[in-house]
């Protein structure tokens, strides 16, 4: 299946360029604030700006979603003619000349076609290619950006990540069950001058046997639909079960010291940790995993959201069909979020958390300082001999209620300025061992000191403190000199 023949998507990139058409050039032609506020779906500022020159007619199509005249749509797609376009697709007739049939989205330097037309919800068929949404931007911003040879984009839809990966890797793949998302990324993939290997069929199927450098998925992961589904969103699988099987393949998928970053859904089931619940999913060696988890739906308001996702939010029978199958798998919740895998040597570590406040971006930064402190040494030896110094931007916090004597500290935690911005109360002993880390004298002698000040076992002291010292190196509150 074709969208546009290759010479024809050529065309269609080359009038995109001639017009000047792209995300810095809406805000320096209409202004900060003009085009901020068409970010929010206010478009009044930019209306009143817009005329009929090539600019603002693709502003007008693909930004604001209304019609143009037809002469005018022609000269702003030159060299791509009007039939082609009212033939792929891209323009339908309207009663005002012609209006966008695609959507058009900004990923980077990139230019993004796919179904997700301006101003409208819900998909419109089962599918349905989805163009760049938060969960896109969120993997964009999460990948790891350095060099690599080869690239895999699971899932890859219209090719927002595959393009993205392409400025780093040498080959990019991407695969994808829907013959109209394929259609899509081989149509953007010319738009933008850029090579992609592209495979269909379903998941992991179209690489078996093949090993990558990195790989990323933002797959269909929406738990338990019942009925026939989403290609778009729905996986086809038990539950959570997309999640459960990227995991178990991840470390199969990649070369040695490659990693594999992906989305996913997982459920809250009663009586089972969420945590305990992914870190099953995957092979006993060879995987060193970060997952973190940024929110969680109860089942009710999951539905609800995927229906308005869909444009089904008035199915009452399948509504009800889905939260009883819930239900029945004693579900409590459903999480979303990031997981990240390195494949190295040794027994598997995977390491879960939950992460709903704001964290400073890229969180690419994060997952490269994350893996980073998980390839170290942090043993009690090692640990014991190193030098430690609090972390730029940590800053000790106190809450303390008026009692007979002043003043007296009930609770004291740590916070971080940058970075993760995590928060990490802490106890009294442990406040006195980090006012002397500046990174001059060996842990050992700091532990010697606190237990001559506290009448400890030197020993015992520090079997108790190695724990939370590591925790507290690994969450970037300190670390080694």
């Amino acid at each position: 299946m074709r969208l546009l023949e290759d010479d024809a998507a050529a065309r269609l990139g080359e009038a995109r360029r001639k017009s000047g058409f792209d995300r810095a050039a809406l805000s320096a032609v209409y202004g900060p604030d003009a085009a901020a506020a068409a970010g929010r779906g206010d478009y009044r500022a930019l209306l009143a700006a817009c005329g009929d020159d090539p600019f603002d007619v693709w502003a007008r199509l693909f930004t604001v979603g209304t019609a143009v005249p037809e002469r005018a749509a022609a000269a702003a797609l030159a060299p791509l003619g009007l039939d082609e376009a009212l033939g792929c697709g891209l323009l339908v007739r309207s009663a005002d000349g012609v209006a966008a049939g695609w959507g058009l989205h900004f990923a980077g330097e990139a230019v993004v076609f796919s179904d997700q037309r301006p101003n409208t919800t819900g998909a419109r068929s089962r599918d349905h290619v989805l163009g760049v949404g938060g969960a896109s931007e969120l993997l964009l911003d999460a990948t790891l950006r350095t060099e690599a040879r080869t690239a895999l984009d699971l899932g890859t839809g219209c090719g927002v990540q595959a393009l993205a990966l392409a400025g780093h890797a040498e080959t990019v793949t991407g695969t994808d069950l829907s013959e109209r998302a394929l259609a899509f990324a081989a149509l953007n993939a010319r738009v933008n001058g850029v090579e992609l290997e592209l495979l269909r069929g379903d998941l992991l199927e179209p690489v078996a046997g093949r090993r990558f450098d990195l790989v990323v998925a933002n797959p269909p992961f929406v738990v338990g639909t019942p009925g026939e589904g989403w290609t778009y969103r729905d996986g086809g699988r038990e539950a959570d079960g997309v999640a459960a099987e990227l995991a178990a393949a991840s470390t199969d998928l990649l070369n040695p010291g490659g990693t594999m970053q992906f989305l996913a859904n997982w459920l809250h089931v009663r009586g089972e940790s969420w945590s305990e619940r992914l870190a099953g999913w995957f092979p006993a060696s060879e995987a060193s995993v970060w997952a973190v988890e940024r929110e969680v739906l109860d089942p009710l308001d999951y539905v609800r959201t995927w229906q308005r996702d869909s444009g089904e939010s008035g199915e009452a029978a399948q509504a009800a069909a889905w939260l009883d199958r819930f239900d029945e798998l004693e579900v409590e919740g459903i999480g979303f979020g990031m997981v990240n895998v390195r494949r190295t040597e040794g027994p598997s570590e995977v390491r879960c958390e939950e992460a709903r406040h704001a964290v400073e971006t890229p969180w690419a930064d994060r997952v490269a300082e994350r893996f980073a402190v998980l390839g170290a040494d942090l043993s009690p030896e090692t640990l014991w001999n190193s030098r430690l110094r609090l972390a730029e931007g940590v800053a000790l916090q106190q809450a303390a209620a008026l009692g007979e004597e002043g003043w007296e500290v009930e609770r004291q935690w740590l916070r971080q300025r940058d970075g993760m911005r995590y928060a990490e109360e802490i106890e009294p002993l442990l406040v006195a061992f980090l006012g002397a880390c500046d990174g001059t004298a060996p842990v050992r002698l700091q532990v010697q000191l606190l237990a001559e000040t506290y009448g400890a076992e030197t020993a015992m002291l520090y079997a108790q403190l190695h724990q939370v010292v590591r925790r507290l190196v690994e969450r970037g509150f300190l670390e080694p000199v």
